[in-house]
């Protein structure tokens, strides 16, 4: 089954909004799909797809273990172990289709039909004030999720503490925390992202601030690199009975090996996207449950991520509820049309057709190319 190439597909979903997928055409008609969203590097993305185009060109699409043996020395940072991830994704949806298996049957077959979801409000959310949060989290309540994440505190970032309006954009954050648990009640588990605001002096203060709110984890508080740090943040968040998460954006298992042995986290959040693919998630998952680490997987971007994290979290005993981005726009469901990508009761079920059980609607994704993105936006049809 001969690759005979490859093509990058931008395509626009919200004025803030772009999606990225790269299709790998064979010689008997098939086309696997990956999913290589990075949010302003579309450009990139599409030279690195074409880069790769050019090596991998009539090699065996089944044979995945010696292409990623010749890729696995491939310079470049994310941008490329993106590229690299999403191609690893769809030779596993040509080897389902091939085969008429799906994906995890592949992996050693599914430890649950339906994956656990926690929502992602932080794109489904306008205006961006307390009030605006707590709606947004009601919607998902009443969608049937049972967890609910929040990104609060954009647009501070700890270089500009000494600010005169840092402190207000902090208590803005603290006070859309506090009015999203007051729509959720006590019942339904809240996590916060950070997203490396803090310095490790700052996000000692926020785990303080945060612990009346009874958080499930406390997400990347600081640099990813700084492992001291999170390590003795990890402990102040434990002692008031929540977890410390992150490392969403890191590329294989020896990134994540250093983080699993030293103790930084209690959940990692590898993404199908950058993290190698599934034979990397399930390494890494591997390693973090030998050391009692728990795993849910960063998916906050389109139907083809979603669809390969869901075959991946089917598979992994240490899993904790997977992310979906809730609110966005309702292209979600319809851009990749085959199993049904839908939520139900805070659950997705396990594509079950061949390969992936999804494929891209090119005549769709085509008819709005991507482009620079712009503001905050909500889609109309939710209300």
């Amino acid at each position: 089954m001969r690759i005979t190439g490859i093509d990058f597909c931008g395509v626009a979903v919200t004025p803030r909004t772009n999606w990225c997928f790269l299709l790998v055409r064979t010689e008997d008609g098939r086309t696997g799909l990956g999913e290589c969203t990075l949010a302003n590097q579309e450009a990139l993305l599409a030279a690195e797809a074409a880069r790769l185009a050019s090596r991998v060109v009539g090699c065996d699409a089944l044979a995945r273990n010696r292409l990623a043996r010749l890729l696995s020395h491939a310079q470049g940072g994310l941008v490329a172990q993106t590229v690299l991830s999403a191609f690893e994704g769809a030779l596993w949806d040509l080897a389902g289709q091939a085969l008429g298996r799906p994906i995890h049957a592949l992996l050693g077959g599914a430890l649950r039909e339906t994956v656990p979801l926690y929502a992602n409000i932080n794109r489904g959310t306008n205006p961006r004030t307390p009030e605006g949060f707590a709606t947004a989290a009601g919607r998902a309540l009443a969608a049937g999720f049972r967890a609910i994440k929040l990104a609060p505190f954009d647009p501070i970032i700890w270089e500009d503490a000494a600010e005169p309006g840092w402190r207000q954009g902090y208590a803005e954050g603290l006070a859309r925390i506090a009015a999203v648990r007051a729509a959720i009640g006590p019942e339904h588990a809240l996590m916060v992202d950070a997203h490396w605001r803090f310095s490790p002096g700052g996000a000692a203060r926020l785990i303080q601030d945060v612990a009346g709110f009874d958080l499930f984890w406390l997400e990347c508080p600081v640099a990813e690199a700084n492992h001291a740090e999170i390590r003795r943040l990890r402990g102040m968040a434990n002692d008031r009975g929540m977890r410390l998460a992150g490392a969403e954006a890191l590329a294989g298992l020896a990134a994540y090996r250093p983080l699993i042995e030293t103790g930084c986290y209690d959940v990692l959040m590898p993404d199908m996207k950058h993290c190698g693919g599934h034979e990397e998630m399930r390494r890494i998952a591997a390693l973090a449950l030998t050391a009692g680490v728990e795993i849910a997987p960063h998916n906050p971007t389109g139907p083809g991520c979603h669809a390969h994290s869901l075959h991946a979290c089917a598979t992994l005993p240490n899993l904790l509820p997977l992310e979906v981005q809730f609110g966005e726009t309702e292209r979600f469901f319809t851009l990749c049309p085959g199993a049904s990508l839908g939520f139900s009761a805070g659950g997705a079920v396990v594509p079950g057709g061949a390969g992936l059980g999804v494929a891209l609607d090119e005549a769709d994704a085509r008819a709005t190319p991507w482009k620079p993105q712009a503001t905050p936006w909500l889609d109309p049809r939710l209300g």
